[in-house]
């Protein structure tokens, strides 16, 4: 068939103003092409780009409690010191500036009343002495009687969550900071200068309600809430961030921009990247277009999101996630709890910081906003306790390395078993052509946004090895024996193997568009999987997530080997029935970021793949230290809890029992595409590319050196159409007999 096309600081109220930025004589260095977006912002404000080799480079979330400059922050007045510069931070790169002054309010004039039972409806224009003149109107809903009442911000488009707050006893104000009724542009003209972002002047605009609000004898000023849900909850955290007297907020679903950090909310976990932040229509106003120069470089941001829940504390701030959330990552948002839990313990309140997890995707329902309730409750002392503190992604390195652990093998020990050690102690398997029961759900599907079938592409749900459930993707009429790549996702905890965020369509609907066939799964840890992750090392604490990640490839390359076979043996409502031809010679891997790593450990231990593709999968461990800017191996061993083997050489790196040069060689000569960008943040570009060229005589020598294809592109690491198309022709061209409609 046809190729489709692909997609191709100050006071707090007035904020802070912007500062300047240094600039190198080489920082005009972009990554990611400039939008009119951006050209028009920097047209605008005459913004200077930043001087990357003058900004320290940190692979995790820089400290709460150091302040840029390395100093630690160990006294209050030091703390309050350190909050003025990640004020200044926030609005210098994320934010933009806000006015400087806060404009006097003229009059406040109420347009209508309504009561109706206990409670009270007022519509109510608040006029500001500003040039030109500028008017908002906001809804003030409160209980009958004097009060005084704690009071709940919410934005127009969650009125019926103020509903919920008026019946438990709140009063609530619901001010226009939402799509659909945004008044914070009309500030736009009165401040020219200032470069400040939507979400910014939404949360200021709230700020401005709350101005009002604070006069009324009915509300208790003490006790004030703001909260808020998606692009709601990111500006909710602004808000409380930035106004002290938000004594409380809920952020619910806030992903990129809000409890999220841009360092781990990027293209390799297929979420709300820099780059798409920046480019696109709708969320290319939320946030400052000077973030855009950071597309590939979040590592170089003076600070990241977890600064918006650290300026919080003391105060009461909620996290809530959702395990399946195409807008959020339950890993990424508990990185910033864990961060902003320092700055909670600082001052002495680590109760008043939770994250809270719900099942499903993006949606809320009542019993949720309930919830958000019980923590408002909780925070105002009208309820006697809050919820305990659960974490499902924090890994104890420490316990874990206190149980017995097997030796590491000798540095002559034949390579499988160094390797092996590396995966850990396997428990014992079978081999099992897999079957249908036990396959997902469709509602399962529909949540995780799974492509389901059309003309073109039909899709097979299957049940494979230990239980694992899968979907094969074919193109539908085929009648020769399909090749069959099995494709392994990047960090994407909340939807697994199918992204949100992506350019183009996915891989498991471009490829069978193409001829071949996708077999796909989410690997343990990640998308309908995220739990079985959270609990893995409980369950089997001598083996490692990535030994079991590696055992569910092979099982899944049992499906498509034996799938053929007769099946007489199994009942018949376990049988696979409308497979696709499938060829068992031609079964390729391709794996992108933690896919990548998987893909290079799966192809060398097992010889019935036949090909493998690594798009930024990996860099040399041995080398992979502390002072690399990758962060080094504790990515693996501590923050993902991959391997938590390799924390014992933790400091002499250079001794582990085995590296990817290894891998490759087991691999050799089967053909292998190794793409690594040259901006990877997760590697280092000058390593990967010794360890290609110290592997290179593996294909010579077995006179197979066109097998071997290295391509380091001036680039960043992503997987969006241009790299499938790129696999794409690689893969024609090694199997050229690929079936083609």
């Amino acid at each position: 068939m046809k190729r489709s096309l692909l997609i191709a600081a100050a006071s707090l109220l007035g904020f802070l103003s912007s500062g300047g930025l240094a600039a190198g004589a080489d920082s005009g260095r972009m990554l990611a092409a400039p939008t009119p977006m951006f050209t028009e912002w920097q047209a605008r404000f005459g913004a200077a780009p930043p001087d990357f080799d003058a900004l320290r480079t940190c692979a995790g979330l820089p400290p709460l409690l150091e302040f840029y400059d390395g100093r630690p922050v160990q006294t209050a007045d030091q703390w309050q010191q350190r909050r003025a510069e990640l004020r200044r931070l926030l609005c210098e790169y994320f934010l933009g500036s806000p006015p400087q002054a806060i404009p006097q309010r003229k009059q406040a004039k109420v347009l209508a009343e309504n009561r109706e039972g206990a409670s009270i409806s007022r519509l109510v224009e608040l006029v500001f002495d500003t040039t030109p003149e500028v008017s908002i109107t906001i809804e003030v809903l409160a209980p009958e009687g004097r009060g005084p009442f704690p009071v709940v911000f919410t934005q127009t488009n969650h009125r019926r969550w103020g509903l919920l707050a008026l019946a438990r006893g709140y009063l609530v104000c619901v001010y226009p900071g939402a799509d659909i009724d945004d008044q914070s542009d009309k500030f736009l003209p009165v401040y020219p200068e200032c470069d400040w972002a939507r979400l910014l002047r939404r949360a200021w605009t709230g700020s401005r309600a709350l101005d009002y609000v604070l006069t009324l004898p009915e509300a208790d000023g003490r006790h004030v809430a703001i909260m808020g849900h998606s692009r709601n909850g990111k500006q909710s955290l602004i808000a409380a961030a930035m106004d002290e007297r938000f004594t409380a907020v809920i952020s619910s679903s806030s992903g990129v921009g809000g409890a999220v950090p841009y360092r781990f909310g990027s293209e390799r976990a297929f979420d709300e990247s820099v780059e798409f932040m920046t480019r696109n229509r709708t969320t290319g106003s939320w946030f400052s277009q000077r973030l855009r120069w950071f597309t590939g470089r979040e590592n170089k941001l003076p600070t990241d999101n977890h600064a918006l829940v650290g300026l919080i504390a003391p105060r009461h701030c909620l996290i809530s996630t959702a395990y399946n959330d195409g807008c959020d990552q339950t890993f990424s948002a508990e990185q910033s709890y864990l961060a902003a839990r320092e700055a909670y313990r600082f001052a002495g309140h680590p109760e008043a910081l939770r994250i809270a997890w719900r099942p499903g995707g993006h949606e809320t329902c009542a019993e949720v906003i309930e919830g958000y309730l019980d923590w408002c409750d909780f925070a105002f002392g009208r309820s006697p306790s809050g919820p305990p503190e659960v974490l499902i992604h924090q890994f104890d390195w420490e316990a874990w390395s206190r149980r017995s652990q097997p030796a590491p093998p000798a540095g002559d020990a034949d390579v499988r078993q160094r390797i092996a050690w590396g995966l850990g102690e396997e428990p014992p398997r079978q081999a099992t052509p897999g079957g249908t029961y036990g396959s997902s759900a469709a509602h399962l599907a529909q949540m995780l946004d799974r492509g389901q079938e059309d003309g073109v592409v039909g899709r097979v749900a299957v049940n494979f090895g230990d239980y694992v459930a899968g979907d094969l993707y074919y193109p539908k009429g085929a009648k020769a024996p399909l090749p069959v790549v099995i494709w392994l996702h990047p960090y994407s905890y909340n939807l697994g193997y199918n992204g949100a965020y992506m350019v183009g369509p996915r891989i498991q609907q471009f490829l069978p568009r193409n001829g071949v066939a996708v077999l796909t799964f989410d690997q343990v840890g990640f998308g309908s999987r995220l739990l079985e992750g959270a609990r893995f090392y409980q369950r089997y604490p001598r083996w490692s997530r990535l030994g079991k990640m590696v055992r569910d490839v092979r099982a899944a390359v049992d499906l498509l080997t034996l799938a053929g076979q007769p099946d007489a043996d199994r009942p018949p409502e376990d049988r696979l029935k409308n497979l696709p031809p499938i060829d068992a010679q031609r079964i390729c891997l391709v794996g992108y970021s933690l896919g990548g790593t998987v893909a290079l450990h799966a192809a060398a231990l097992d010889s019935r793949i036949a090909g493998v593709a690594c798009f930024a999968g990996f860099t040399p461990m041995r080398s992979d230290t502390d002072a690399k800017p990758t962060g080094g191996l504790r990515r693996f061993w501590q923050w993902h809890a991959l391997q938590p083997q390799l924390g014992l050489f933790h400091g002499r790196e250079s001794e582990l029992p085995y590296d990817f040069d290894d891998l490759f060689r087991l691999v050799a000569p089967r053909p292998c595409l190794v793409v690594a960008p040259e901006h990877d943040r997760d590697a280092d570009p000058a390593d990967v590319a010794r360890c290609i060229e110290s592997v290179r005589s593996a294909w010579a020598d077995r006179g197979a050196a066109g097998n071997l294809a290295y391509r380091a592109p001036d680039d960043y690491s992503r997987f969006q159409a241009d790299q499938q198309e790129e696999f794409l022709k690689w893969f024609e061209a090694t199997w050229p007999t690929t079936a083609r409609d």
